[in-house]
């Protein structure tokens, strides 16, 4: 299985992003998937998750600025960013649960400028 991370950049605050991840290796609709982030010296966090019912599940930081979305006939999974803020700069990962594992991509980088 493999995830490829893009849409990362600098933005201002305020202003919005669309994360996108490419998935080849596994049937997408069968699996959970997730956006994680990290903030050197954090640990990563739990950004944004769905269950392959459609199931939505979002860390309270990012409620009512970011969705998670999938494309299951095209094996992308998605994260739209709005209203983002300082505090929403990390390294974003995209996470696929397949087979009881976990597979990551390589992470992008989003700056928000204040």
């Amino acid at each position: 299985v493999q995830l490829q991370a893009s849409g990362g950049g600098l933005v201002q605050a305020g202003g919005s992003r669309r994360l996108s991840c490419k998935v080849s290796g596994a049937v997408l609709r069968l699996a959970p998937i997730a956006w994680y982030r990290q903030v050197p010296g954090n640990e990563r966090e739990l950004v944004a998750d769905m269950d392959s019912g459609g199931s939505r599940n979002y860390a309270a930081s990012v409620t009512g600025r970011f969705t998670i979305e999938r494309d299951n006939s095209k094996n992308w999974i998605f994260l739209q960013m709005n209203n983002l803020k300082s505090e929403d700069t990390a390294v974003y990962y995209c996470n696929v649960r397949w087979r009881s594992r976990d597979f990551w991509g390589r992470g992008t980088l989003v700056t928000v400028s204040s």
